[in-house]
């Protein structure tokens, strides 16, 4: 199973080093609250800059739980089901199929 706080402070922000074009194609700000791992931010309106904590101004609001977070870090696909089912919670639905650029 995947680990939110790896995924947070190592992956994501190695991805996006090694890929600094996918932060100015998707070009907003996401914060992800899960409970039972904490607060992050994620800003792709620049060169990508992963943090831990709250942003000022999010564009897309993510919240969940710790174990959906990490089942849908390990199948991607299945945020849509978690979305349907209450499990995870979106502000702006249509920012959030942005992330499927980075997720994958």
């Amino acid at each position: 199973m995947a680990d939110t706080k790896g995924f947070f402070e190592e992956y994501l922000p190695h991805k996006l080093k090694k890929n600094p074009d996918l932060a100015t194609s998707v070009n907003a700000v996401f914060q992800f609250e899960i409970e039972g791992a904490g607060i992050w931010a994620l800003d792709l309106t620049g060169e990508g800059v992963v943090a831990e904590g709250k942003h000022e101004n999010p564009g897309c609001v993510i919240k969940t739980d710790k174990a959906t977070w990490e089942g849908i870090l390990d199948n991607p696909g299945s945020a849509i089901s978690k979305v349907m089912t209450g499990k995870l919670k979106v502000s702006n639905t249509m920012l959030a199929t942005k992330l499927q650029k980075i997720l994958a």
